[in-house]
């Protein structure tokens, strides 16, 4: 049996009560102690003489002394306090621990003692609960304090001290036993340090300069299994898989092109020969397709459904929200109903009867192209001959479910729309095993969006604002982050939507302060604009009567449109020209750009009003990028540095990997390098089935899985 995978609490000093201590942590073998990183590192290496330690209080410090005197005494509130005299020569500290007078048994006068803590004065100079060690003879080296010292990510239970010691023992037991998987030529070609050296200088590093090397090693080799996978997904598709090959030239896409009354951008003519190409192949489509809010990402999934229409299959487009399906709905049958597509819309709205009736006409081929929710993926959901799946707004949707739907034919071409732009460094991470097109043109005529931000203080001027631009015939969206005062929304922004991705509570006492939509509709229609249309949209609305409302608002019958984040995906009113923001500071970044996005859609001038009051660094970040541009992938860069990738798109729903060193943000030099190195491997290589690549393919099977049909 490989020692490694032998369990944890085999090691010399851990037992069966440590191991179970282990386990919280999830480490259950020796491997999986050797892989669990230090978050960071504390420099204890530099002894400070006692004398120089009135000029660091208030700060951490590493002294050397001798133990002069031990004591146990209680203080007036009834505290007990251990407390150590130590001295060095040049002057005297007093170490102090609350509420642990058994320390007493472990010290005695005489003894060398290293500590590490904060420096306090309290009418004498204290070091508080510092971390120590007893010097002995035999002990030239010190695990704890004297040295860099690694500080692990702990769990209710498990102390630092305890877990130091024990990756200490099984770094300088068993780090000789780690294989590894990286092929000689590419740690030849990166310069990379030896994987056991590695191991053992990120646990217990020699200077900063070491642990550094071995960072970059580890984090490379993260990015590098990561990347290989990826690349394994992408040639499968190219070299093994066989899917539709659609006829991209031919009448009917002919008569569509003639039909649209607007000229295609560059940027959107250029999508769609990506497309073609892809489509016309053999081998399956999967491509992302990024463009910023209003870009014209619909009328390219358009042309991709017209062509596999002409090519005598059907498309499936799946949207997250009923709302932003039947607008999809809407769309379609307005652009192609008169070439003789016939649309479908499934939602899980629909009666029972209905929904039988259009699931039969999908299963007998009679429907062209079905628009709908998650209720695509339901299993009695068959369709006759599927070539073609749209997924829009993806970061919505699960791995899971954006798989289920492919999973409604045999390879189908697969297009991935998203307007939230996704950065280069989680495209390559996420997405590596994808095509990646980019609208990066607005359609001509639309005007630069104006984006303000107010204080409470203003709110005069912002009523006095909305009512100027209903005089000029304009529309006007407001966005509150609840829709009641009774309770938390889930659509609270910055809570967990709908597609469980991850966004903070706030505490119920914090949200009494907090305007809401129902109250906020109410005081419109009765005090604040008692003249104009008031509407309101929000999460618990029956779909009808969210339905009539966006229908009025849409054929200009109400002015004002109170809503919650409801509106962010897929709304189009052309005519609205003000959208106004509550609690901006309560809002994400990406959910505050999406909110600007539904304005600014026709040639005039459009208004994003922020009425904030923020008072932590993040919000006054994430504001601040709202003044600073309107350019979406900016937006998500800074949106992705702000939040983190896990955060950024949901770790559960993404997909993303959980790295416990790489940072795709500060790391996207050896990300690009690993990158370069695993397609490298995998060209030349297809089965990893050299013998130089086998410890390669083993470790990616154990990290992913098997990958696809190629053999792994």
């Amino acid at each position: 049996m490989d020692s490694l995978q032998s369990l944890a609490q085999y090691i010399k000093g851990v037992g069966p009560k440590k191991s179970q201590l282990l386990n919280k942590l999830g480490i259950k073998t020796i491997n999986d102690l050797l892989f669990y990183f230090p978050r960071r590192h504390e420099d204890r290496s530099k002894f400070l003489p006692i004398s120089e330690l009135k000029s660091k209080i208030g700060f951490f410090s590493t002294i050397k002394g001798v133990v002069r005197s031990a004591s146990v005494f209680r203080t007036r509130t009834g505290i007990t306090m251990f407390q150590l005299t130590v001295s060095d020569g040049t002057g005297t500290v007093y170490a102090t621990w609350f509420n642990q007078p058994y320390l007493k048994k472990y010290f005695k006068a005489g003894d060398n003692l290293i500590l590490y803590g904060k420096v306090q004065l309290h009418s004498r100079l204290q070091m508080i609960v510092p971390e120590y060690e007893i010097i002995t003879d035999d002990e030239d080296f010190a695990v704890h304090i004297g040295r860099i010292t690694p500080i692990y990510p702990l769990t209710e239970s498990v102390r630092q001290r305890m877990l130091r010691s024990i990756a200490y023992t099984a770094v300088e037991n068993f780090s000789a036993c780690v294989q590894d998987p990286v092929p000689n030529d590419v740690k030849l070609n990166q310069s990379l340090i030896d994987l056991k050296f590695a191991i053992k200088h990120i646990h217990f590093p020699d200077t900063f300069q070491t642990l550094e090397n071995a960072r970059r090693r580890l984090v490379f080799d993260e990015f590098f299994f990561l990347e290989s996978m990826l690349a394994l997904k992408k040639a499968r598709l190219k070299y093994n898989t066989k899917a539709f090959s659609h006829k991209v030239e031919s009448g009917l896409l002919n008569l569509f092109d003639k039909s649209l009354p607007f000229e295609l951008t560059t940027a959107q003519k250029k999508v769609i020969e990506h497309i073609k190409k892809d489509m016309a192949s053999p081998r399956p489509m999967c491509r992302l397709l990024q463009g910023d809010v209003g870009s014209g990402k619909t009328i390219v999934a358009l042309h991709a459904v017209v062509i596999s229409k002409q090519s005598g299959y059907q498309s499936a487009i799946m949207a997250p929200t009923e709302i932003l399906a039947q607008q999809h709905y809407a769309v379609f049958n307005k652009f192609l109903s008169s070439l003789g597509v016939k649309i479908c819309l499934l939602t899980s709205s629909l009666s029972l009867k209905e929904k039988a009736n259009i699931k039969a006409q999908i299963k007998s081929g009679e429907v062209d192209v079905v628009v709908g929710t998650h209720s695509l993926i339901e299993e009695d959901v068959g369709f006759k001959n599927l070539s073609l799946v749209v997924v829009d707004e993806q970061h919505k949707f699960g791995v899971a479910q954006r798989l289920k739907i492919t999973e409604k034919s045999i390879n189908p071409d697969v297009l991935v729309m998203t307007a939230t732009p996704i950065p280069r460094t989680l495209a390559l991470t996420v997405y590596g095993d994808m095509d990646i097109s980019v609208i990066d043109q607005m359609p001509p005529g639309r005007m630069p969006v104006k984006t303000c931000m107010f204080e409470e203080k203003h709110r005069e001027d912002v009523y006095k604002f909305m009512r100027d631009e209903i005089k000029k015939g304009r529309q006007i969206f407001v966005v509150y982050p609840l829709i009641d005062e009774q309770s938390v929304s889930f659509e609270l922004a910055e809570d967990v939507d709908a597609s469980g991705q991850k966004v903070f509570r706030m505490p119920r006492k914090n949200l009494l302060n907090l305007k809401a939509a129902s109250k906020m509709y109410e005081d419109f229609k009765t005090k604040v604009f008692p003249d104009l249309k008031v509407g309101l949209v929000h999460g618990r609305l029956k779909p009808e009567e969210k339905n009539k409302t966006l229908d009025d608002f849409r054929r200009g019958e109400v002015d004002i449109l109170v809503s919650t984040i409801v509106i962010e995906v897929g709304i189009d009113m052309p005519n609205a020209s003000v959208m106004i923001v509550e609690h901006a500071e309560r809002f994400g970044l990406s959910q505050l750009h999406q909110l600007r996005g539904r304005i600014g859609r026709s040639t005039h001038q459009s208004y994003c009003l922020l009425v904030a009051d923020a008072k932590t660094d993040s919000a006054k970040m994430r504001l601040a990028a709202m003044l600073e541009t309107q350019n979406g992938f900016k937006i998500a860069e800074r949106d992705l540095e702000i939040r983190g990738p896990g955060d950024f798109l949901g770790t559960r729903q993404s997909g993303l990997p959980e790295f416990q060193l790489a940072n795709i943000v500060k790391d996207i030099t050896i990300l690009e390098t690993a990158r370069r190195a695993a397609y490298d491997v995998v060209a030349k290589d297809l089965q990893l089935s050299l013998p130089e690549n086998r410890l390669l393919r083993s470790e990616i099977l154990k990290r992913f899985g098997p990958v696809g049909s190629i053999g792994l």
